[in-house]
């Protein structure tokens, strides 16, 4: 969660807005709101914006999300040529 100060947060860019003390009484079906339209929210308290509202990013596949970070280092486990320290 991020917590941004009240001094930077502006309305929102589509101009949603919504009192405190209303979006207390509809807080789930503003979240719907925002989730399905994607559209942010500011809610005002006394008329200055407080807090926004934005929707989350969807969460990316797990599968395929580490395609290429793996290299091939050729036999890990064939014996090593060099003389170890330990052998002396």
């Amino acid at each position: 969660m991020t917590i941004v100060p009240a001094s930077q947060v502006g309305p929102a860019p589509d101009g949603a807005e919504i009192g405190a003390g209303r979006f207390k009484a509809v807080c789930l079906q503003v979240l719907d709101e925002v989730a399905a339209t994607r559209r942010p929210v500011t809610i005002t308290k006394r008329g200055r914006p407080v807090a926004r509202l934005v929707p989350v990013d969807p969460p990316a596949p797990p599968f395929g999300a580490l395609a290429g970070t793996v290299g091939e280092y050729g036999d890990l486990v064939a014996p090593v040529d060099d003389e170890w320290d330990a052998l002396r």
